[in-house]
């Protein structure tokens, strides 16, 4: 045992690093044994419902509870946002929470907000407009926000160089989270100072410390509990009001355990979205399909916060560009973190346009991305790989053909036991921002070998030997040069007596066992039927690195989902509003469509690993994989029916939109 320093070991000493092994709660969660916080049933608990704002902006004036109070049954009724909260009672999007109810079943609690009265005042409403603002009304108006116009190079003088340009239209709507498992928590006082909290959500270290502050108590005083979270994907990552009601609702009754889940419908609503981003796009190069220039005008709304701009070109260091930006600012519900925060909007419209350009070239996309590579820099050489690998994978120079040309084809797993999921527990950052692997890895590395180098350091004299001779291996704490010489870990840890080891490891730490920055390939095979504009995903391939990678099978599960939920958003989510009354009308699964088994098609993914990958250390991938496929299906669709379809979901009224335009100019595009 001579190594001083927090290391990753060399690829031929892994024992379980890189390995395929099964998730620890697989069986658990396949078999439906697993519990979450929506099938948690306390005694004595009482059911949690709300009154929510109907009016997508509106002013609350007076609010009468007195009926919901004298019901037989309700037990406790809090005001969450009366008319002295927030400017003045001010609401921004209907399904606000306004009052709540805690009653002895789910029935009465519904009649008791039915029987709340409150008094609203209408206020103007703006829903999705995402049509293209007008920049000289933006710049007067408090509904938008406009940056500043950012310029790189010299785009004129490199539009007059380029030999080929093309402009174009491209975006994505706002769509909504849909976790499996909607938002709320189980509350109970124990005492009258300490509150008793199972919750879903992504923070299980942080979570207390919020809802203290909410309630103006210590935060050592909450405890936090949760065994399994069915989904956040960053909308639960914060409080909610809701989080914060159902402790005092459960304080005004006495303590009992108080259940505040929302329904399908309340967190399709409310529970947070993901920003819209639309761009025109203007992009030139030079015929050999060297690209040159890039100029945009951009827009997006996500809520009463105005998104922030959109880093577009997303990853092209294009020489010569010249941008501006606009935020809507509307009253549709919050934007929250959606897996990778604008990162998918931004290669949806950049790579769009690239694409384009290259068609207009008469070029391979796969050729024109390879002639640009060093655009990408600083992961040039990782992107230019990663496309060769994918290549193989989809056959995509077999595949390809250009526009309007139709084709028509240390010790063993089972010793450790791993306990997550309180807050009383060693703290750890929330689980978001493809931060897991990364901080749990490698301080559960460092804690490791700290433990390993005390344990060694007690056993050394009864294997008559130095500290520095032993290593563990197998199951086993041996004499490196003599293997006879050795004791069970269950012998060795006898060796410590009454005495236990307690060790912690921290991130980041002395060693260079974790990194950021990752890069991905990803492409789709599309069939289209231009008939009914249905389109049909055959292949996607994803090739991806994310550094030293501890568990294959985990891995390349998240990029599996990431793709999955790239299927759901570029060919169904989109939040879709009335622009009269400023609320959701595609509240319901029916309508709210997610992909499904049938939906998907075939998904091959490769991860990059080994020389030059591995000794980067532990990056996360939660992220990164959800950015490319709508590019990749767009794009896709594009090649196969010779026309774009401007932006997302690629539905079908919008495919047959597209084909029927083309038509009327003469053709395809």
């Amino acid at each position: 045992m001579a190594e001083n320093t927090y290391q990753w070991p060399d690829a031929s000493k892994r024992k379980l690093i890189g390995k395929r092994m099964n998730r620890v709660d697989g069986p658990v969660k396949a078999s439906g044994r697993a519990k979450y916080t929506y099938d948690l049933v306390r005694p004595n608990m009482l059911y949690g419902d709300s009154v929510k704002c109907p009016y997508a902006h509106a002013r609350v004036k007076s609010i009468d509870t007195s009926a919901a109070e004298k019901m037989p049954g309700v037990k406790a009724v809090h005001v969450i946002h009366g008319p002295d909260d927030g400017a003045k009672g001010e609401v921004f999007w209907a399904g606000t929470d306004i009052v709540a109810v805690a009653a002895v079943d789910e029935p009465t609690a519904r009649d008791a907000v039915r029987a709340i009265k409150v008094e609203y005042e209408q206020l103007p409403h703006l829903v999705l407009n995402d049509k293209e603002p007008n920049l000289a009304e933006a710049e007067k108006s408090e509904l938008y926000k406009v940056a500043s116009k950012e310029t790189v190079g010299d785009p004129n003088s490199a539009f007059q160089q380029s030999e080929v340009t093309h402009e174009g239209y491209y975006g994505s709507p706002v769509i909504t989270h849909c976790c499996l498992e909607t938002h709320g928590s189980v509350a109970e006082w124990p005492d009258k100072d300490h509150l008793f909290l199972h919750i879903s959500t992504q923070n299980v270290p942080g979570i207390g410390e919020q809802v203290a502050k909410a309630i103006d108590m210590p935060a050592s005083n909450v405890h936090v509990h949760q065994d399994h979270v069915g989904g956040g994907f960053g909308s639960k990552l914060g409080l909610d009001p809701w989080g914060v009601a159902a402790a005092q609702l459960s304080k005004k009754a006495g303590g009992v355990p108080v259940k505040m889940m929302l329904n399908r419908a309340t967190e399709l609503e409310t529970a947070g979205c993901r920003p819209s981003a639309y761009a025109r796009v203007k992009v030139g190069a030079k015929k050999d399909g060297t690209l040159l220039a890039w100029e945009s005008y951009a827009w997006g709304s996500g809520g009463p916060g105005a998104p922030g701009s959109l880093a577009i070109p997303y990853v092209w260091k294009v020489p010569n560009q010249q941008k501006q930006y606009v935020g809507v600012v509307n009253h549709i519900g919050p934007s929250r973190a959606w897996r990778a925060p604008n990162h998918p909007q931004m290669c949806v419209i950049t790579m769009g346009a690239l694409d384009d350009l290259a068609a207009k070239l008469g070029m391979d996309t796969f050729d024109f991305v390879k002639k640009n590579i060093d655009l990408l820099d600083p992961r040039s050489k990782i992107y230019s790989e990663e496309l060769d690998v994918a290549n193989d994978l989809m056959q995509w120079k077999a595949r390809w053909h250009p526009r309007g040309d139709s084709d028509t084809l240390g010790i063993p797993m089972e010793a450790i036991s791993l306990q997550i999921g309180d807050n009383q527990y060693p703290p750890d950052s929330a689980s978001g921002g493809s931060s897991t692997i990364g901080g749990v890895s490698s301080a559960t590395f460092r804690a490791a070998t700290d433990a390993k180098r005390q344990l060694i350091a007690k056993v050394a004299p009864a294997l008559n030997a130095q500290p520095a001779d032993l290593e563990v291996a197998d199951g086993r704490v041996r004499v490196a040069s003599d293997a006879s010489r050795s004791l069970s870990w269950k012998e060795a840890c006898s060796k410590l007596g009454a005495q236990t080891l307690t060790v912690r490891g921290t991130n980041p730490g002395e060693g260079d066992l974790t990194n950021s920055g990752v890069g991905g390939v990803q492409m789709a095979d599309v069939s289209v039927d231009t008939e009914t504009g249905i389109v049909k995903i055959n292949k996607m391939v994803a090739v991806q690195d994310c550094g030293l990678v501890i568990s294959p099978k985990q891995a390349e599960s998240q990029v599996l989902g990431a793709m999955i939920m790239g299927v759901s958003y570029a060919l169904y989510e989109e939040k879709v509003m009335d622009q009269t009354t400023g609320t959701m009308l595609n509240t319901n699964m029916d309508n709210y469509r997610l992909a499904g088994i049938g939906d998907v098609g075939e998904l091959v993914v490769r991860l990059m690993t080994g020389p030059g990958y591995d000794e980067r250390g532990v990056i996360g991938i939660g992220e990164p994989p959800t950015v490319s496929p709508g590019a990749a299906i767009s794009n896709a669709v594009a090649n196969a029916i010779g026309v774009r379809v401007p932006f997302l979901p690629l539905t079908p009224d919008r495919v047959l939109e597209a084909l029927e335009k083309a038509q009327g100019e003469g053709g395809r595009a």
